[in-house]
């Protein structure tokens, strides 16, 4: 796999992906970020299907950030689809919930995230987790080799 410095957020709250583009970018965090409404598009764009047919599906994202209630496919089917496809299952996925439920997250780690993240609902709060997780992942973290 070529793997460019992208982040692929799977988001469908606007404000939530504004806030994320905006730390993201005032961190310098990566290059692209790419935005996904809900599940269905996002998996388009890892397979090069519907809207992103003929995309170089090669190149893939540095980390998914992927929220669990999307409309149209959970994230937990969506977590699913790419953990069973070789291209994308090896792919970082950082799940990010806003349910106080703690077995949201323990169904993410069954299901094959790499990390469970419970959104916070403060501003500032939210500023800190998303700088946090890029830092990371976008520097830190050492993905396998393709």
């Amino acid at each position: 796999m070529i793997r460019e410095e992208a982040i692929l957020l799977v988001e469908d709250d606007p404000d939530d992906r504004e806030l994320t583009r905006r730390v993201l970018k005032k961190n310098n965090l990566c290059n692209e970020l790419v935005v996904a409404h809900d599940g269905e598009q996002a998996l388009d764009y890892l397979f090069g299907t519907g809207a992103y047919e003929g995309r170089d599906t090669r190149v893939t994202p540095q980390v998914i950030l992927l929220d669990l209630g999307l409309p149209k496919m959970s994230g937990f089917e969506v977590l699913e689809r790419i953990r069973s496809d070789e291209r994308t299952s090896r792919l970082p996925v950082v799940i990010l919930t806003s349910s106080a439920e703690e077995q949201a997250c323990v169904e993410s780690y069954i299901r094959g995230a790499n990390s469970c993240v419970r959104k916070p609902v403060d501003f500032l709060e939210f500023h800190a987790a998303v700088q946090q997780l890029g830092m990371y992942w976008m520097i830190l973290n050492e993905t396998p080799p393709s």
